[in-house]
């Protein structure tokens, strides 16, 4: 079912409810474009949807990866503002807390440009993939910290119940769960109880620390120790490197013209709503983590 016949989209989230704290400086010349999806989403793109290793070990898993990502359209410079959102996050609030705007932060420019949040859409063209597209974001001072994978499957080719008993359905779907609650999801239609003929999506869900409490290790930790027993793995190879930051050059290059559009959120909401115009133009949503 890992494929174009059964998947009608696949969407990427990586959020972090924490603004830039102490790292204004830094952000104002790195944004997260450079930050989180030139590496992070990239990683997760592509270990995601990349074939099968032969073998199952460093070489194997790296090659595929490389392999999916010179499937990734690279985007033209023209085509950026169909095709992706960039946003800046403005006062807010999370958790009950009143947040700050990203130009009120310290070290930042009060008439920053810099984005915080990156919104777009990407097509792999290969066998497996084409014509699915692939949606990502990523933010700061988003609603929670999360990093999420779903695949949306088509919808059934015909609902036997009326519109208004399934307007809380949505297509099924398998959602994995990064961080930081590491798992997997499976969203179906059940019937809500009751004399009432009506149906919404449930989820059915696996999560590692209750089924394996207390041996998942942190992300620098494993990390750390794969570097002490000599597992390159999980770490990126040259080529790779280059391949992810040759398909987001012409975002660099769209957003750095003056008249460049940049849309804000209140810290503690999804993103733009110029995000959420990416996938309604396509007759979808987001899934929110």
């Amino acid at each position: 079912m890992w494929n174009r016949r059964y998947v009608d989209n696949v969407q990427i989230t990586v959020a972090e409810d924490l603004g830039v704290e102490h790292r204004g400086g830094f952000y104002e010349h790195a944004g997260a474009l450079r930050d989180i999806v030139q590496n992070h989403v990239m990683q997760v793109l592509a270990l995601t949807l990349m074939e099968p290793p032969v073998v199952a070990d460093a070489q194997g898993i790296r090659d595929e990866k490389v392999k999916l990502l010179r499937a990734v359209m690279i985007p033209d410079v023209d085509a950026v503002p169909s095709i992706a959102v960039r946003g800046q996050y403005s006062a807010g609030n999370i958790g009950g807390q009143a947040v700050v705007g990203y130009r009120q932060e310290d070290a930042v420019d009060p008439r920053s440009t810099t984005e915080t949040y990156v919104a777009m859409k990407l097509a792999v063209e290969n066998w497996r993939w084409a014509g699915v597209p692939v949606y990502v974001r990523t933010g700061k001072r988003l609603p929670k910290r999360a990093t999420d994978v779903t695949l949306e499957f088509h919808r059934v080719p015909h609902l036997a119940f009326g519109a208004r008993q399934a307007r809380e359905l949505r297509p099924n779907s398998i959602v994995m769960r990064i961080q930081p609650d590491e798992g997997v999801c499976l969203s179906f239609g059940a019937k809500v109880p009751g004399e009432e003929f009506r149906l919404r999506s449930v989820g059915m869900n696996f999560s590692y620390s209750q089924s394996f409490g207390g041996v998942t290790a942190d992300a620098y930790e494993r990390l750390l120790h794969d570097v002490m027993i000599g597992d390159p793995t999980l770490f990126i190879r040259t080529d790779e490197v280059e391949r992810a930051w040759m398909i987001v050059d012409p975002l660099l290059k769209s957003w750095s013209e003056e008249e460049s559009p940049l849309s804000f959120y209140p810290g503690g909401s999804w993103g733009p709503h110029e995000a959420d115009l990416l996938l309604a133009r396509d007759l979808r949503q987001w899934r929110d983590p």
